[in-house]
């Protein structure tokens, strides 16, 4: 499936949704010095955006080692996506990535994986990885422009928790996991139809 810059870029602000993220970049920081915490959100927007470009250019080896065909990740993924679009509309105690105890400094776990590159962003690029030259290349610039959006809004986290409020940041989060679950449904309908095919 053919995906232009737009679709790619509004699907991975979905599953990475940064703005529903917002509170936990917030919690996790707020115990480190303010001046450190700037330098915090550019690390780990950094790492999760390298693996996430790694998985994009290297899916098709991980796919062929594994003996997975692109048709059971496409599904898989959608699922994925299902369930983390669910939670998203109907809010678990332990949040949309589950819960996550961990003390000190923030570093990779749980910002930059699950947050941002969780098992739903990373089968997601590895679909993208299945395409020609230039469709990775539209990829790729989705995915930069992506993580440009994850640096706006998590070096403003928390002033815009706190000029939105929580009743906006959840209604946000709520109509972007309706968003992902039209989204996902179809995605799972297209593996579907092309399993269907394999028959």
């Amino acid at each position: 499936m053919t995906q232009s810059f737009f679709q790619t870029f509004i699907l991975l602000i979905l599953v990475t949704d940064p703005f529903g993220n917002v509170p936990l970049f917030a919690a996790a920081l707020k115990d480190t010095p303010v001046q450190r915490r700037p330098r915090i959100v550019v690390r780990e927007c950094a790492i999760a955006f390298l693996l996430l470009l790694v998985f994009m250019f290297f899916g098709q080896h991980f796919l062929a080692a594994l003996h997975l065909s692109p048709v059971a990740l496409r599904i898989g993924g959608a699922v994925i996506l299902l369930i983390i679009a669910i939670r998203m509309i109907f809010p678990h105690p332990d949040g949309v990535l589950g819960r996550s105890e961990h003390g000190g400094e923030p570093f990779i776990v749980p910002l930059a994986i699950p947050a941002l590159a969780g098992p739903s962003a990373l089968a997601t690029v590895l679909l993208f990885s299945s395409g020609s030259l230039s469709e990775t290349m539209v990829h790729v610039a989705a995915l930069a422009a992506v993580a440009v959006v994850w640096l706006a809004v998590f070096l403003s986290a928390e002033r815009l928790q706190q000029k939105l409020g929580p009743q906006v940041m959840t209604a946000f989060e709520r109509l972007m996991g309706l968003i992902l679950t039209a989204m996902s449904v179809e995605m799972l309908l297209g593996g579907i139809r092309e399993f269907v095919k394999t028959l």
